[in-house]
């Protein structure tokens, strides 16, 4: 879908984490939070609940609208007849060589890419003792660093990357490339001494951890142009 029916949809995603009301609810398991959700409709409150979702800064942000406004043009050709053309025009390929594997192939895998987004706590985040599906499926041999409860703790930081990576990944890379062309503003990110000192506050006071960060981040003071720096 368009950036501004994905943010809708995450923002809601976000705002009741782990709850019925999560239309992702990673607690009903794997193949809900990854599949099953795609094929059902939202219920009347989650609608309820999408309509309440504050999507002003999109509604402003010309580029957004924008694609929402021609994103079934731009689907047309940015995702299928430009990809397409290439192994038909330069590669030499024949068209059904080519609709499969630019096609339906490369559409499959980054469906799944895409909504490992939502489901991967399941597989990352599993906590010891749970039965989920995904716990044994061989496909996912992969450590399980718990890294997601990190991205729901400080969803705001930039430099949390897709799949485990951290200040090292592709979009945080992109994003770097955008603030340094102007096109991304008030990067936001937690430093090691801020996380340290948030531990250390919900160990000696016992409150969450998730307010103890919120409460140390809003004493945190970036250096200018910290996006550029490694």
């Amino acid at each position: 879908g368009s950036i501004y029916e994905w943010v809708r949809y995450h923002r809601l995603h976000h705002a009741h984490f782990g709850t019925d009301c999560d239309p992702y609810n990673y607690r009903r398991g794997f193949l809900h939070a990854h599949l099953l959700t795609r094929l059902r409709q939202l219920s009347a409150h989650q609608l309820g609940l999408l309509e309440q979702v504050d999507v002003a800064d999109l509604e402003a942000d010309p580029v957004v609208m924008f694609q929402k406004k021609f994103y079934w043009l731009l689907y047309g050709v940015v995702f299928l007849l430009l990809p397409l053309n290439a192994p038909l025009e330069y590669w030499g390929d024949s068209v059904l060589s080519s609709v499969f594997v630019i096609g339906f192939l490369r559409y499959l895998v980054v469906l799944h890419a895409a909504w490992l987004v939502e489901s991967g706590i399941c597989v990352w985040g599993l906590k010891p003792g749970e039965k989920y599906p995904a716990d044994s499926n061989i496909v996912f041999i992969l450590a399980k660093t718990f890294w997601p409860h990190y991205h729901y703790l400080v969803p705001q930081d930039y430099k949390s990357g897709e799949y485990g990576t951290y200040d090292c990944g592709c979009t945080t890379a992109f994003i770097r490339v955008w603030a340094a062309l102007g096109l991304a503003t008030d990067l936001q990110t937690v430093d090691t001494a801020t996380a340290q000192r948030a531990l250390a506050e919900a160990a000696r006071t016992h409150v969450s951890v998730s307010k103890a960060l919120a409460e140390q981040i809003k004493k945190q003071r970036l250096p200018e142009g910290h996006y550029l720096k490694r």
